[in-house]
């Protein structure tokens, strides 16, 4: 019954988060579903697994929340960072806050990592045009 529970306060909070993130910047709409892929995958593989499946679900997903709401030139390093936030921040916030210091660490760990590394290949990709850019005329 918790299970069920938790599922359904999921999608609610999934869909009303992501109509608020419509019209947001991609960023804000990757560590969004990050968290919230995350939180489902820590849900779900602490039913499966514990502690340990429950480090497992948060990494993947995060990665995979990450990896759908990202747009195809930013997704690899979205979904590491969503991957690598959500393990770490469950770990950290269980060992801080017990079961629901988990669920929050999973949460926030993953939207950071997820909006760290969509940054990051936004960044890289700017750097990469501007080189491109007066290269160009070098030549």
């Amino acid at each position: 019954m918790k299970l069920n529970a938790l599922m359904i306060s999921a999608t609610l909070a999934a869909s009303s988060m992501m109509a608020v993130t419509t019209h947001a910047d991609s960023t804000a709409r990757v560590a969004a579903a990050s968290a919230l892929g995350s939180v489902a995958g820590t849900a779900l593989g602490k039913n499966m697994g514990g502690t340990t499946g429950a480090t497992i679900g948060a990494a993947l997903g995060g990665a995979g929340g990450a990896a759908v709401a990202s747009n195809k030139r930013n997704r690899t390093e979205s979904a590491i960072g969503g991957a690598l936030g959500g393990g770490a921040g469950y770990t950290v916030g269980k060992s801080m806050g017990g079961t629901n210091g988990g669920y929050i660490g999973s949460a926030l760990g993953a939207a950071g990592g997820a909006a760290l590394g969509n940054k990051v290949s936004k960044d890289k990709d700017a750097d990469n045009r501007k080189y491109r850019k007066h290269r160009k005329h070098r030549n």
